[in-house]
This record gives structure tokens, sequence and C-alpha cells, in this order.
């Protein structure tokens, strides 16, 4: 399995999201909320479709909630993302959901936000 690149620092801003990444706050927190998750995540493709997911852990299966939210965009035939966020508690992205990203977009903004949907920060490189 490759190892997942450095996740660069998330860097604060006092930019406000635009309404389409603030719809995909909307909808990672309630992936999350749905069903307890440590985390939520949203994102947008090249045609402006939504995916959101959570965290999954089971016994034979751990996968972070941007990792599915990518996969589930690349199995609707997504080639392309326009941003992502992710809400959870923690403060920095993990590097596999970030890798994920990075497949299907070189220079989307990955934000990071706070359970009450607050952009702590977001993520360009």
């Amino acid at each position: 399995m490759p190892e997942s690149p450095a996740v660069p620092a998330v860097r604060s801003s006092d930019t406000e999201l635009s309404a389409e990444d603030g719809k995909l706050v909307v909808l990672a927190r309630g992936a999350r909320g749905r069903v307890g998750a440590v985390e939520g995540a949203a994102v947008r493709d090249q045609d402006g479709r939504t995916y959101a997911a959570a965290s999954v852990s089971l016994p034979s299966l751990t996968i972070t909630a941007l990792q599915l939210a990518v996969a589930s965009a690349a199995a609707a035939g997504a080639t392309r993302l326009e941003a992502a966020v992710v809400v959870t508690e923690a403060s920095t992205l993990d590097g596999a959901g970030y890798a994920a990203v990075r497949d299907l977009a070189a220079d989307a903004p990955v934000h990071l936000a706070g359970p009450d949907g607050t952009v702590l920060g977001t993520v360009t490189e």
C-alpha cells in the first residue's frame, strides 16, 4: 500500500467560504451527525455534484470520511474535484484523505471545520 503524502499545514483564513463551499460544510456536518461518526466530509466534483460521507470503522474496514467521499465521487464518474470539506474535532487533516483528494485535484481547497461548522482553515497545496 503506498504511503500517504505529508499533509501541508492547515492555514487559517479570514476569507469567508463561497456559498458552494458552505454547502459542503452543511453536508459534511450532516453525514457526521447522522451516524455519530468521528468525522464527516463532503466533496464537489467538476460538474457541481456533491458527495458526503462519514468515517467508517469496522473490524474488516476502516476508511476516513474524506476517502469515502472521494471514492463515492470517483465511482459516480467524477474526474476532478473542485473543493472538499472535513468536519472533525481534530486540528489536522488525515494523510490518506488528503492523498485521495489530490488524486483527483492538485489544487482544490480542502477546508477543515469543527463540529459546529466553524472553518478552522484551508489547505490549498
